[in-house]
């Protein structure tokens, strides 16, 4: 099965409520994002969760995000329940299109939501969710790509100390 889908989200400039700019020390999830899914996710605080984005749809949203001071790049977002997992809890799993050597748990984390990309799905299996993922993934690549989003990547929001 092979999910088709538009790579280019969103119109051609980030309106209203974007950029959603949210801050917090990254915590511990649930372990699934690296292990089981191979696609390993930051998580956002709880308290930045159901604060800073109680008034955006759930879904997927993508972006830029900066841990610490490490250069800003791409990310895609979750934020939702997770129903294929069965969350209680609402989450704010944050991907940054990079592969990192190590953990990041109790770093700052800057987070510049762009745009929705979809809907949160619950899948009949874990192939379906990877493969969604990834196709979210290469949509937030090529969407960012555009000048008005690529800008936010040298904000100041991410450029303060």
């Amino acid at each position: 099965m092979t999910t088709m889908r538009d790579l280019i989200v969103g119109p051609d400039t980030p309106t209203p409520p974007y950029p959603i700019l949210v801050e917090g020390t990254v915590v511990e999830g649930f372990g699934r994002g690296g292990k089981q899914l191979g696609i390993p996710t930051a998580n956002l605080p709880s308290s930045v969760v159901d604060q800073a984005l109680e008034n955006i749809p759930i879904g997927v949203y993508y972006g830029w995000a900066q841990v610490q001071d490490d250069i800003v790049r791409p990310m895609v977002m979750s934020l939702g329940w997770n129903p294929y997992f069965k969350n209680e809890k609402r989450s704010g799993e944050v991907h940054i299109i990079h592969e990192f050597k190590e953990d990041f748990y109790g770093k700052n984390m800057k987070v510049a939501i762009l745009a929705y990309i979809r809907a949160e799905k619950d899948y009949t299996s874990l192939e379906a969710l990877v493969e969604d993922i990834q196709c979210d993934i290469r949509a937030a690549q090529e969407s960012l790509k555009r000048a008005e989003y690529a800008a936010v990547q040298n904000s100041s929001f991410f450029n303060q100390s």
